[in-house]
């Protein structure tokens, strides 16, 4: 009798610790923090580094989990946002800055290409490699297209006569081949998507003019959240943006891994060779600031990205600079 009184003791204090152990596994596997990423396009090698950063565990290390899907355009990816249908869109920061003037309530939380990668592609035969070569030459534009919307403060700040440069406007779609078509001299394309996908499909290295290292600063790739999931959600933003930069790291190391763990996700992709070609341009367009993570936003980047703005569409008196970015949940060096 008394040993069953023994015995009794040491199955209750083994079931509680089998439950103790269930438990701790139970929380464990709530730890995760989900966060929902919507990309303002489709899949393209911008976001290799996304991809890499998901392959290598760098989410998970730090307690996330991190669901990424394609988006259709910048508007529907920040309604989604606002909606709360997501935590982070993946954008071009000159439309963030556009929506914010316009009263959305968001704010740019990390600025990767402070400058557009964006180039504008010619003709072998009439090639346009310095801007005063775009006098004289037709260029085709499509409303809300990056490369040619400030087409007239590149040319205030390269000396152009601009009334000399001829803008046929059409389809975004038909942009491309009526170029290749010789119906115009000159198309923009982003080296970090379009050019390398091209250039493999003609099989021609196009004469082209670099906008950006030209004087046009246009803010690209950004991360972009609600100033309500940022009130709610600041550690969960700021451990996906520590991820984020450690993928970046990786991939500056090893682009060819980020392109094969991009492809994975991506069916009917360009050739990896092409997605690399991609996602070097990326990492070439990201640029640090001393003392300053990846991602840091300089304020002047901000008011630059009005002044463009204001130069295409009319935007009022311009909020405050504060009102458009935050660094505080970038991660400390």
């Amino acid at each position: 009798m008394r040993l069953l009184q023994l015995r009794i003791p040491s199955f209750s204090r083994l079931r509680t610790a089998a439950l103790a152990a269930a438990l701790a596994a139970t929380s464990t596997a709530w730890a995760a923090d989900e966060v929902k990423v919507r990309f303002s396009w489709k899949l393209k090698g911008e976001y290799g580094h996304l991809y890499l950063a998901q392959e290598q565990g760098l989410y998970a290390a730090k307690d996330l989990t991190v669901r990424m899907g394609e988006g259709a355009g910048a508007p529907a990816a920040l309604g989604a946002l606002l909606q709360g249908q997501e935590d982070v869109v993946v954008m071009p920061a000159i439309f963030a800055v556009s929506a914010i003037q316009k009263g959305m309530p968001v704010k740019i939380v990390a600025l990767y290409h402070p400058k557009t990668p964006v180039v504008l592609i010619s003709h072998p035969d009439k090639p346009v490699k310095q801007p005063k070569d775009l006098e004289g030459k037709t260029v085709a534009h499509s409303v809300g297209e990056t490369g040619t919307s400030y087409l007239a403060v590149f040319c205030a700040v390269n000396g152009i006569d601009c009334d000399k440069v001829k803008k046929v406007q059409m389809d975004a779609q038909s942009r491309v081949p009526q170029f290749l078509q010789k119906q115009v001299d000159a198309v923009s394309l982003y080296r970090t998507s379009d050019l390398p996908v091209l250039e493999a499909k003609a099989g021609t290295k196009f004469p082209l003019l670099d906008l950006a290292e030209n004087g046009l600063a246009i803010p690209g790739l950004a991360a972009v959240s609600s100033n309500a999931i940022i009130a709610k959600r600041p550690d969960v933003l700021r451990r996906y943006l520590a991820a984020v930069n450690e993928g970046i790291a990786a991939t500056r190391k090893d682009p060819k891994s980020a392109a094969a763990a991009l492809m994975k996700s991506w069916q009917g992709s360009p050739p990896q060779d092409v997605v690399q070609a991609q996602v070097q341009a990326t990492m070439d367009a990201v640029k640090t600031e001393a003392g300053k993570p990846v991602g840091w936003i300089d304020a002047k980047a901000i008011s630059q990205a009005l002044d463009l703005i204001k130069t295409d569409e009319a935007i009022g008196t311009p909020k405050p600079v504060e009102t458009f970015f935050t660094n505080d949940l970038l991660p400390a060096l």
